[in-house]
């Protein structure tokens, strides 16, 4: 029901702000507006989506959660769906979701509400070294020696 009333109420809201903002300033000021912004939205989120996954990669090879670091991404990717469609509204909550401290606020909110279960995984044998140990010998190709190393046979 939510999702329906979403997909209802952002097109009233984006077509009531084209409408009172092209009243205001007029046609081609307005869509040069809305070109501009998704522009700037498709620079600010290159910058900021490499950035994230940054602290992803960091997340993984230092062994911590990576979960926020993996919401901060999913909202930058979000929000740049946003920046590229046409409106105002979508532009303002695009842009609102490329401010570090709303995209904590969003996660924190998030997390309160969903209940996600861990599991940790300890390995039983570490290895103290990257040590192979084994046996090798050089076999001529051209040789019709049959013996090969440690006594198998070749066919």
């Amino acid at each position: 029901m939510w999702l329906f009333l979403a997909f209802l109420a952002v097109p009233l809201i984006e077509i009531g702000l084209f409408i009172q903002i092209g009243g205001a300033i007029g046609l081609w000021p307005t869509l040069l507006i809305v070109v501009v912004t998704a522009i700037m939205g498709t620079v600010l989120v290159r910058a900021q989506g490499a950035q994230a996954l940054g602290q992803v990669r960091s997340s993984f090879n230092e062994m911590r959660d990576p979960s926020e670091a993996l919401a901060h991404g999913a909202m930058i990717l979000f929000s740049g769906a946003l920046l590229l469609t046409p409106g105002f509204f979508t532009d303002g909550v695009g842009f609102a979701l490329l401010i570090p401290g709303v995209r904590l606020a969003v996660f924190k909110w998030a997390r309160a509400r969903i209940n996600v279960q861990t599991f940790a995984s300890h390995p039983q044998h570490r290895p103290q070294s990257d040590i192979i140990e084994g046996e090798y010998a050089q076999v001529d190709p051209n040789s019709n020696d049959q013996q090969g190393p440690s006594g198998w046979t070749k066919h």
